[in-house]
């Protein structure tokens, strides 16, 4: 895209983005949070932008709150059915998929189709979503990953994705987050080897204070990330940055945007590095092979040939 813009400390900002007139973007879990700065940007640069969002009245009331062109449509990633009904309803081109929705250390839950919340919303919804709208994809998927992907013991637990031989919130969570990075490497890899123009990249807002943190299931986790919130953290609007610098300026394939600050918890957007497990090739195949299985939604990017059977499910 156009050159990049910055402010007048010479740091890319909100006002950095470049006119986005006559584009189309879909960002999940817009109602709130980073994931509402993010589309009330793409709106104010001129996108038309869709607020996918599993609750619609909550939606509304946050477009309601936006300048520019918007429209809400549910969306309800623990749900696959309700997936594959977004996917169905979409006609057109689509100019920006912006996978943003997540939920983070929750209690042991399990989504409609039967696997574990955090996987199955952040990562398996997420994939199910790309691959039914990758046919109508112009130009780039940004996933939105975390700092996480790092924890110590973070791993894709091939052999218990659900964490039925015991459950840990913090290793669930961090294992949705190395699966969001393997994931973009993967499509990555697999658009390049169909020739497809559209890029696959990542981003994660550094820690940044939104709700996201208040719904930890664990009371202890969640008191300290509230006070983690008001000494460290910086504000949501600046944590929407890496992904709307990863949405529209000029970044390879696989690319991962995050802070420039110290251990990438605040600051500018830039390109930044991840872990080994995070860019293990053969990992990231096996992971998508699993994917399809679990979800029955298969890789394309041809128009109308889009896969979407029953996935597998389990209760």
């Amino acid at each position: 895209m156009a050159d990049e813009k910055k402010d007048a400390s010479g740091r890319w900002s909100l006002d950095s983005l470049p006119d986005l007139s006559g584009r189309t973007a879909v960002v999940t879990g817009a109602n709130s949070g980073i994931g509402f700065v993010t589309a009330e940007a793409l709106a104010r640069a001129g996108a038309r932008v869709v607020l996918a969002v599993r609750d619609e009245e909550r939606g509304k009331a946050a477009a309601g709150r936006i300048s520019g062109a918007t429209e809400v449509r549910r969306l309800d990633l623990a749900d696959l059915a309700s997936v594959r009904e977004f996917a169905a309803g979409w006609d057109g081109p689509l100019d920006l998929l912006i996978n943003n929705a997540g939920v983070m250390m929750l209690p042991r839950q399990r989504t409609r189709d039967g696997f574990e919340m955090q996987f199955g919303t952040n990562h398996l919804g997420h994939f199910a979503l790309t691959n039914l709208l990758l046919p109508h994809v112009t130009d780039r998927v940004v996933t939105v990953a975390s700092g996480a992907h790092r924890w110590p013991g973070a791993a894709i637990h091939f052999d218990d994705l659900d964490f039925a031989n015991g459950y840990n919130p913090q290793r669930a969570y961090a294992q949705s987050k190395l699966a969001n990075l393997l994931f973009t490497l993967e499509l990555q890899r697999r658009l390049t080897e169909a020739g497809s123009p559209v890029r696959a990249v990542a981003a994660h807002p550094g820690w940044a204070a939104t709700n996201l943190q208040s719904h930890a299931g664990n009371p202890v986790a969640r008191l300290l990330m509230q006070l983690g919130n008001r000494l460290f953290a910086q504000s949501d609007r600046a944590g929407a940055l890496p992904t709307l610098y990863a949405a529209v300026e000029d970044v390879p394939g696989a690319a991962y945007v995050g802070p420039d600050g110290f251990a990438e918890m605040r600051g500018a957007p830039t390109l930044v590095g991840r872990t080994r497990a995070a860019s293990d090739a053969g990992v990231a195949r096996r992971l998508w092979d699993v994917s399809e299985e679990l979800t029955g939604v298969r890789f394309s990017v041809g128009a109308g040939s889009v896969s979407g059977g029953g996935g597998s499910g389990r209760g």
